[in-house]
């Protein structure tokens, strides 16, 4: 309900509360209708209460820009090269990333045989650690190798490896399917 006295439509605009609240304490709300607030809004005065000197502190063009802030992130990216190093600034922009790119390059590098690999692919192999040139005889001896090394039944019942057995079982029945191990 509106909290102005005597009023009793529903209060959905929020107006401040007491202006002489300290710094470190949250801010207090009234609720209002809508007449009710505009009537606050008409007759509030941000600067009231305020001397000269803190009225020109307060509307200052840089108020508030001195505080020190944080340093933004550079993760993903390398170090931003010198803007004078370039004349095209899309060129700089693309040299933060050039390490990365590089190594997205040298991922995707072709099979000795031209057959395509996919990123499931890539990654089903990482887990398997198997090369790109990896063939179906190579594939199936690793699977069969590292299934004996994970599985509980080989491990006296130990189930600590069960993740890491699922995961060769998934990538193993990812890869058999694949065009490249056809």
């Amino acid at each position: 309900m509106c909290e102005h006295p005597g009023c009793d439509r529903p209060g959905e605009f929020r107006a401040p509360s007491a202006r002489g609240r300290r710094s470190d304490e949250p801010p207090t709300w009234r609720w209002l209708c809508l007449d009710h607030v505009r009537e606050f809004n008409s007759g509030y005065n941000f600067f009231q209460g305020m001397d000269p000197d803190e009225i020109a502190e307060a509307q200052r063009p840089y108020a508030g820009w001195e505080r020190e802030t944080r340093a933004f992130s550079h993760v993903g990216a390398d170090r931003p090269p010198k803007w004078a190093d370039f004349g095209d600034p899309l060129d700089a922009i693309g040299a933060r990333f050039r390490k990365r790119m590089e190594e997205a390059r040298a991922e995707q590098a072709a099979r000795a045989d031209g057959r395509p690999l996919g990123r499931e692919d890539r990654a089903s192999l990482r887990v398997l650690g198997l090369g790109v040139d990896a063939d179906r005889r190579a594939l199936r001896a690793r699977y069969a190798e590292l299934v004996r090394k994970y599985h509980p039944d080989r491990n006296g019942g130990d189930r600590s490896h069960e993740k890491a057995l699922q995961d060769v079982i998934a990538a193993y029945t990812q890869l058999k399917s694949a065009p490249a191990f056809a």
